[in-house]
């Protein structure tokens, strides 16, 4: 994923804040990751990180969209900025190493 399409996809969802926001934003949040040592995750972290931060600028702003459009969709608000969480069944790690997963 590029940059340009991450700040394509989040200047879509959050047309209320203008490009170089978004754009810094994004820039920014890939600075974070820049030793990462595991590259793979750097684009997903990234978008995580860059919608949390303009979700929250969304929100100080009166009269603006609170969640980047998740509300209207039926979401929960914050369900967009919280990540993934791990399946009720499913095994935490200390079971996953004993059971051999």
């Amino acid at each position: 994923m590029s940059i340009r399409n991450l700040v394509a996809r989040l200047r879509a969802d959050y047309p209320s804040v203008d490009a170089v926001t978004v754009e810094v934003t994004v820039r920014t949040a890939y600075d974070v990751f820049h030793r990462a040592r595991v590259r793979a995750y750097v684009p997903i972290l990234v978008e995580r990180r860059s919608r949390r931060v303009l979700g929250a600028a969304c929100r100080t702003a009166p009269g603006q969209a609170i969640d980047g459009g998740a509300a209207a969709a039926g979401a929960e608000p914050d369900a967009a900025v919280r990540g993934w969480r791990r399946p009720v069944d499913a095994p935490t790690a200390p079971e996953a190493v004993r059971s051999g997963l």
